[in-house]
């Protein structure tokens, strides 16, 4: 009976995110915030964000609107006042036509009184979270996101995991590179809120929940990283391989060996430069010094077409393997000969470990996509209209 008194693994693992929220439970996180490549300013790739698509259809709007945009806000500031019944096509119109913190409130208040008369009501296909967010990351409102989306009163308006994850990719962008960690607290804080809502996390959940722990890079982050982890594969989801990277690296930084041993050998088709630098950290700190030398020396001297991808080297991790070698004159000298090859061969980038983690992949897929886009609704069985196929 003792043990009922426990509470579920779920109920801890909130307690430990809620423990990191909270300011000066940080950990070593704003020592990670730098990353070069940066014209990446976010983990999600183009078709999830899908910023440049809102801009596109903002000055498409704006066009296309009959009269001035102040008349068009006037009239729905006077709608408000007149209790009178908000449009769908009005919301997603305002939500496009937005430029400025004064029109974002009134956005917020017309999505309040839009929600609170639609709220038990299946709206059809059109999902205006993601429209937000995509507004609040153009603007750099997060503060207004995060308000909204753990707010009570809009609970299933922010029902579809895109509009978290965007949400959680300001977080993490701008706590990396402001060295700001509160941000990337919050970024967890949003993750709480999307457990208490029950919204499904897909891959990308969870690849932004693994970087933000890794970047807060504490004992706590590595205890939620691992929980999430565990619950996932109990769940039977499929994990990316990308988010499985954070998990390693994560675990190397905590100095937990057999952790990151065993979440790499789990890593199906370890053959990226992501994974090629892990490997080489796994076998750095299990002091396999001989076994790492076979490795960088079998990369240098493949004898592979130019066509088939070569193994990569970050700079920062030879440097790293050449400290570890220094004191055992045979592998130094081994070393620096294998070094001076990677270089001639190319095989060696001037990036960090931490800039390839974030560095956002290419959009795979996205000229079929509208190939498997649905015209007809779930709900009516009636063909869609062009605007409401995208999110």
């Amino acid at each position: 009976m003792a043990a009922t008194l426990w509470p579920p693994k779920q109920v801890l693992l909130l307690r430990a995110l809620r423990s990191l929220v909270f300011p000066g439970v940080g950990g070593s996180g704003s020592t990670c915030c730098r990353c070069p490549l940066g014209a990446k300013r976010y983990l999600l790739t183009d078709n999830i964000v899908k910023l440049k698509e809102f801009q596109h259809k903002k000055v498409a709007v704006a066009c296309k609107l009959t009269g001035t945009k102040e008349t068009y806000l006037r009239n729905l500031e006077e709608k408000l006042t007149q209790n009178k019944l908000i449009l769908k096509e009005e919301l997603r119109t305002l939500l496009h036509l937005c430029d400025s913190r004064d029109d974002v409130e009134l956005a917020k208040n017309v999505i309040y009184r839009y929600h609170a008369e639609n709220r038990n009501i299946t709206v059809g296909e059109y999902k205006f979270g993601p429209l937000f967010m995509r507004l609040c990351y153009e603007l750099d409102l997060e503060e207004s996101a995060v308000e909204l989306i753990k707010d009570q009163h809009l609970q299933g308006f922010f029902s579809d995991s895109t509009s978290f994850n965007i949400l959680m990719d300001i977080l993490f962008t701008k706590g990396k590179y402001k060295t700001h960690s509160w941000l990337l607290a919050g970024a967890l804080e949003v993750l709480i809120e999307m457990k208490n809502q029950d919204v499904k996390f897909n891959k990308d959940t969870y690849i932004l929940a693994f970087a933000i722990c890794y970047k807060l890079n504490s004992p706590e982050s590595f205890k939620i990283c691992t929980t999430l982890r565990e619950e996932a594969l109990i769940k039977g989801e499929i994990l990316s391989r990308r988010a499985s990277c954070f998990a390693v690296a994560l675990a190397l930084n905590q100095n937990e060996l057999a952790k990151a041993i065993s979440v790499f050998s789990q890593i199906m088709n370890p053959e990226s430069i992501i994974c090629t630098n892990l490997n080489i950290m796994i076998h750095i700190q299990s002091n396999m010094l001989k076994t790492l030398i076979d490795i960088l020396q079998d990369a240098a001297e493949e004898n592979l077409s130019r066509f088939v991808k070569k193994h990569v080297f970050s700079e920062e991790v030879l440097v790293k393997v050449r400290e570890k070698v220094k004191d055992v004159p045979a592998l130094l000298a081994r070393f620096d000969k294998l070094c001076g090859k990677l270089h001639i061969n190319g095989q060696v980038t001037t990036y960090s470990l931490d800039a390839l983690l974030c560095h956002i992949p290419r959009d795979r897929g996205s000229h079929t996509v509208l190939l498997k886009q649905r015209t007809v609704s779930r709900r009516t069985f009636q063909p869609l209209s062009q605007s409401l196929w995208a999110e």
